[in-house]
C-alpha cells in the first residue's frame, strides 16, 4: 500500500509514501473530493440541526498568529455543521462539522465566529477551567479518498479518544441529575 492510516490522539491523517501517492491525494484536497468529518464540543446551544457556514478565512489583521473570517486576503472556506446532541444543563453542543475546503483552524474559526467556540479552545474562545481540558475539544473521526494506486474509495474512522469520552459522560450526567 502506497498510503498509510495512523490514529492519533486526536483522530485520523494521511501521510503519502512515495511521490505519486503525494501528487494523486494532492489533487483530491485541491478539488476538495476528499471526506474529512470532525466531532466536536462547542460552547451554547447551537439552535438549528443543521446549517452551512460558508464565510471566507484568512489571517487576522489584529493578532497575525490567529486566523479570522475576513474579506482581505482569504480565501473561501465552507464548513457543514450537524447538531449531534444537545447538552443544555452544561450550555454544551456536540456537533459533527464536515470540511468542504481546508483552511487553517477553519472548523475553530467558523464556530468561534457564529458564536459557538469550541470547549477549551483558549484561542478562538474564552478560557473555560470547568473542565480541566487540554487542548480543544476536537476530533478528526472520518478521512475517506479515492486510494493513489487501487483508484478504490476508502474510508478510515477513528473512535473518540478516552478524555473526550469522559467529558461527554460528565455532561451525560449533568443531564440526567439536573
Amino acid at each position: 500500500m502506497c498510503i498509510e492510516s495512523i490514529k492519533i490522539l486526536h483522530g485520523i491523517l494521511v501521510i503519502a509514501k512515495n511521490d505519486n501517492s503525494h501528487k494523486e491525494l494532492s489533487k483530491q484536497f485541491k478539488v476538495h473530493s476528499i471526506n474529512r468529518k470532525y466531532i466536536a464540543l462547542v460552547k451554547g446551544i447551537v439552535k438549528e440541526d443543521e446549517f452551512t457556514i460558508d464565510l471566507p478565512i484568512g489571517r487576522s489583521i489584529k493578532n497575525r498568529k490567529k486566523m479570522a473570517v475576513t474579506l482581505k486576503n482569504s480565501k473561501n472556506a465552507i464548513t457543514h455543521i450537524k447538531v449531534l446532541k444537545r447538552f443544555y444543563n452544561s450550555n454544551i453542543t456536540m456537533i459533527e462539522a464536515k470540511l468542504e475546503t481546508g483552511r487553517t483552524h477553519q472548523i475553530r474559526v467558523h464556530m468561534s465566529y457564529k458564536g459557538y467556540p469550541l470547549l477549551g479552545d483558549d484561542t478562538y474562545g474564552k478560557k473555560d477551567t470547568t473542565y480541566k481540558i487540554q487542548g480543544q475539544m476536537l476530533h478528526a473521526s472520518t478521512l475517506g479518498f479515492i486510494h493513489p494506486t487501487t483508484k478504490q474509495y476508502i474510508e478510515f474512522f477513528s473512535p473518540l479518544p478516552k478524555h473526550f469520552k469522559d467529558i461527554i459522560e460528565i455532561l451525560e450526567k449533568k443531564e440526567k441529575y439536573y
